[in-house]
């Protein structure tokens, strides 16, 4: 079985930059077990998969190197892009996916997404995360999937060295992390880090779904609508986010790194 396969940076205006992953283009999904195998010998933090459906949609489903995740938006927005370097003119996109139905759509060379709004709400800390983020005190809060951390200066979160063997052992509940954000400087609104051990991601360089909590909360603390943000991870990643009711628009540019065959046929030798 080939597989067309995409190495796409997400949330980069240039190469190595923002966040890879891969993108395979399947007739119908592998067994969970072979999009995993692939996905953890990618070695991206996250690897979708795109089946085209009859009606024009898609359906997608994304992998990190040890689970299926429930909502990813590198990878999403590298499966567009993947798209249309395959020629699809539709637009938006319309991707059918466990977290429920995600558009994306395409505009003056900005890859725009649709997500579900996840506000954060207060919660109980839990035991050892602000020890093994390296934080004495912070506000924390919680959406469905993540942990929200507050900090005053932005330069808490760009310094920050976090103990990532002692974080995988927090009981996080859901399977999540923790996302680290503080109000931005200059032109930037927020600036935000997250780590996910659990998932098999030590930190993402560039993620799109704890936007779907952030935006929320910094729109409530701005009153802005709209927000430009900095992921201060060591390749850095650049979004531009709109609140719009109980969805959040989350927008970025993608580079193609490089695309192939991923060949996972079986060959007997000759004896």
């Amino acid at each position: 079985m080939s597989i067309p396969y995409y190495h796409i940076d997400s949330f980069a205006s240039e190469l190595f930059a923002g966040n890879p992953a891969g993108v395979c283009i399947v007739p119908a999904f592998p067994t969970d077990k072979v999009m995993q195998k692939i996905a953890a010998e990618n070695r991206h933090s996250e690897t979708a998969f795109v089946v085209a459906r009859a009606d024009g949609d898609f359906d997608l489903r994304w992998f990190t190197p040890i689970v299926e995740d429930d909502l990813c938006g590198h990878a999403t927005m590298a499966a567009a892009y993947a798209l249309s370097l395959r020629r699809h003119n539709t637009w938006p996109v319309r991707f059918h996916t466990v977290g429920g139905l995600l558009t994306v759509e395409r505009d003056h060379g900005r890859f725009e997404m649709d997500f579900p709004a996840r506000p954060p709400v207060p919660c109980q800390i839990p035991k050892g995360l602000l020890s093994a983020l390296g934080l004495q005190m912070a506000e924390v809060m919680r959406d469905v999937r993540d942990y929200l951390v507050v900090v005053n200066d932005a330069e808490i979160v760009r310094t920050l060295k976090p103990d990532i063997a002692a974080l995988g052992r927090i009981d996080m509940g859901i399977s999540g992390g923790a996302i680290v954000t503080a109000a931005g400087e200059n032109d930037v609104d927020y600036v935000c880090r997250f780590f996910a051990p659990a998932e098999g991601i030590d930190e993402d360089p560039g993620t799109g779904s704890i936007h779907c909590s952030l935006v929320p909360y910094w729109a409530g603390r701005t009153r802005k609508r709209t927000l430009s943000v900095q992921q201060l991870s060591s390749r850095g990643a650049r979004m531009w986010c709109t609140l719009v009711g109980d969805r959040v628009k989350i927008a970025g540019q993608a580079k193609l790194y490089l695309q192939g065959t991923i060949d996972i046929e079986t060959r007997q030798r000759s004896s």
